[in-house]
């Protein structure tokens, strides 16, 4: 059975690799993020503190469990923080990345990386995996200098790139784009949302899976793993809107120009998933079997 080392399991992504592998027994576990154990659940895998920007820490650690894999979910990704703050956005979402890759390198250890949608500036989208990159963004030139750093390392090496991706867990640092449209439609104030940008919503679960399917399919090279339904950020909030049945009347639809964010974004990101889906199997939910996940994980937990 192989061992996999998880970096961020507190984070969202993080946290549903944990439960997947807490229940299916699939592959062994090693649960890693700086600080105290969030995930509710403290059976079926073994959790270690570990700071990745630490990088006696890190070589400490993995070292200690000797991984098959390592799957880095742990970064800096908003946009905006990333924009304000670049020299902790750097050494988070680059120099992390140096220190794993040194170390899978040392002990043939497969590093499964996490990537993004705002590697591209958002002119043709949506992309295939070859598509040429042109960030716009702070954030989107880091995981783009990150992603350059892992296809020219000795390591066996996975790419993953995603879009916006929404999800429940029990304890959440952050909030993400579905639970935030939910909580702000629900309290009935009126709400500004673009409506010149569009995505393609990746549920956590399936992000989950595609991270466990490239451990077990040993994959190689860069992979599109989001959601399959395009749509703009206003059209996203309003599908919220419907699932819930609240009222869309409060949504005042903007021009991104208008909202005046720190970080720039590009207007139409997505992605061309044929490669993933025949390559490793990997089976996105649609935006509407996702919203019924993540209400079914309320209520469970309401």
């Amino acid at each position: 059975m192989k061992t996999i080392l998880v970096t961020g399991s507190n984070g969202l992504l993080g946290q549903k690799i944990t439960e997947r592998l807490s229940v299916t027994k699939q592959f062994k576990l090693i649960a890693t993020s700086k600080g105290a154990n969030r995930f509710p659940v403290k059976d079926g895998y073994t959790y270690a503190e570990m700071d990745i920007l630490n990088r006696e820490n890190v070589m400490e650690v993995v070292g200690r469990y000797k991984p098959d894999a390592i799957i880095h979910t742990a970064a800096m990704t908003n946009v905006d923080t990333c924009e304000d703050q670049k020299e902790l956005a750097y050494q988070l979402n680059v120099e992390s990345v140096k220190t794993l890759i040194s170390v899978c390198e040392a002990h043939d250890i497969q590093l499964v990386h996490l990537s993004t949608d705002f590697i591209f500036d958002g002119a043709k989208g949506p992309y295939a995996e070859d598509a040429e990159p042109n960030p716009l963004s702070y954030y989107g030139h880091t995981k783009l200098e990150a992603e350059r750093v892992v296809e020219v390392s000795n390591c066996r090496w996975t790419i993953l790139r995603t879009i916006l991706v929404y999800g429940i867990v029990s304890d959440m640092s952050r909030s993400n784009i579905v639970l935030w449209a939910k909580g702000a439609l629900e309290k009935g104030s009126p709400i500004k949302v673009v409506n010149d940008q569009w995505r393609m919503p990746t549920l956590a679960e399936d992000l989950a899976d595609c991270c466990l399917l490239a451990v077990e399919k040993d994959a190689k090279g860069i992979y599109n793993a989001s959601g399959k339904d395009m749509m703009s950020i206003s059209e996203l909030v309003a599908r919220v809107a419907d699932y819930w049945k609240l009222n869309k009347s409060v949504i005042n639809e903007i021009s991104a120009e208008a909202l005046n964010q720190t970080a720039k974004r590009p207007v139409r990101t997505g992605f061309i998933l044929d490669k993933t889906i025949h390559d490793l199997g990997y089976k996105p939910h649609s935006f509407d079997e996702g919203l019924a996940i993540v209400d079914q994980q309320l209520k469970t937990q309401g």
